[in-house]
């Protein structure tokens, strides 16, 4: 009891006296005060005396790395109408470079007493990122849910596509065109989704026959910029065709073709990832690999409104299957003698 005391006042930054006062709902401390300690109460993990607990407010947090790709913004709206049909209010999160982080948000949501969390991507995709907040979600038993693979030792509900169907779908749909030369332009070495679409593209082309090259293997961030950066690497190694691991990256990797003076899908095929709206602007349409978003935000409000009525089980993943959309071209003969 006596850490409890010593480790809120010095989060909240008063007196033990103070904190054991709102503890025991004696009088002489201001509301800012009483909730401040609260907040530090959640924040750390430490549960809330039975008659200061109260009722959580029917918010959820809905956590986003980003906006400017389409397929967050698309998410965002599936769960977010689907939690105001079931009465809950969505607050919308999002993360910027060098701004609020998941962890700020985490602490924010806490403050508020919201009844759930559902992080749309983020920090718990990646091995090497920060993963401390998500315990404080889990100490205090907060139903959350999590959309896109996770790190295995965080054990929250999760609703994924299946990268590994993702990418055996796009890579043998290329292979099958005549393509021998295929690259791939993925996310982060510590990326779960990008490691899942590595693993299966060499497991396939092993079976195949045509190992995947090193070199054809690139990595880089969620970015048009960053895709047109890898794609130039990846043609500079005589590639013939490009798996991209979002749609943002697959138009970077348009671009460094038509720089290059090829044309997609006449001389060099592009496949994207998501078929968010971005694509539907691509003349001629790309090759993508879609993402049942619909199917995947009904799942998750599912896994979410089980959690809050304590009828669901939390650690369980749910791999929705991909669809391709295609629309690539078999290779074009190019003059490469250092890559037969």
């Amino acid at each position: 009891m006596s850490k409890r005391l010593a480790e809120v006042a010095r989060k909240v930054g008063v007196s033990e006296a103070t904190v054991s006062r709102v503890l025991n709902g004696k009088p002489g401390v201001s509301e800012a005060t009483r909730q401040a300690v609260l907040t530090a109460l959640d924040v750390l993990g430490y549960e809330r005396p039975t008659k200061l607990r109260g009722e959580r407010a029917r918010l959820v947090g809905l956590v986003l790395p980003e906006l400017q790709n389409p397929i967050f913004p698309a998410f965002a709206e599936i769960v977010g109408g689907a939690l105001t049909q079931n009465g809950y209010t969505p607050l919308l999160c999002t993360q910027n470079a060098g701004g609020v982080t998941e962890s700020d948000y985490v602490d924010l949501l806490l403050a508020q007493q919201v009844s759930g969390v559902i992080f749309l991507g983020g920090n718990y995709t990646q091995g090497d990122a920060a993963h401390a907040h998500y315990e404080r979600l889990r100490q205090v038993n907060l139903p959350t849910v999590l959309v896109n693979a996770r790190v295995p030792q965080l054990r929250f509900a999760t609703v994924s596509t299946d990268d590994a169907a993702a990418a055996e779908q796009a890579v043998l749909h290329v292979h099958q065109l005549g393509h021998r030369r295929i690259g791939l332009l993925l996310g982060p070495d510590d990326h779960v989704p990008s490691q899942r679409k590595l693993d299966a593209a060499q497991r396939l082309l092993e079976r195949l026959g045509d190992p995947l090259r090193p070199d054809l293997v690139v990595r880089g961030m969620y970015s048009l910029e960053s895709g047109q950066a890898g794609a130039t690497r990846l043609i500079a190694a005589g590639a013939t065709a490009i798996v991209c691991a979002s749609d943002p990256m697959a138009l970077g990797a348009v671009r460094a073709a038509r720089r290059a003076g090829l044309a997609v899908p006449a001389d060099i095929s592009v496949v994207g990832f998501d078929d968010s709206a971005l694509m539907s602007c691509v003349e001629p349409p790309l090759t993508t690999v879609r993402q049942p978003i619909e199917s995947m935000g009904r799942a998750v409000i599912e896994l979410l409104l089980s959690q809050i009525a304590g009828t669901n089980p939390v650690g369980d993943e749910l791999l929705f299957e991909p669809e391709a959309r295609a629309s690539a071209r078999p290779p074009v003969p190019r003059s490469d003698p250092s890559h037969p």
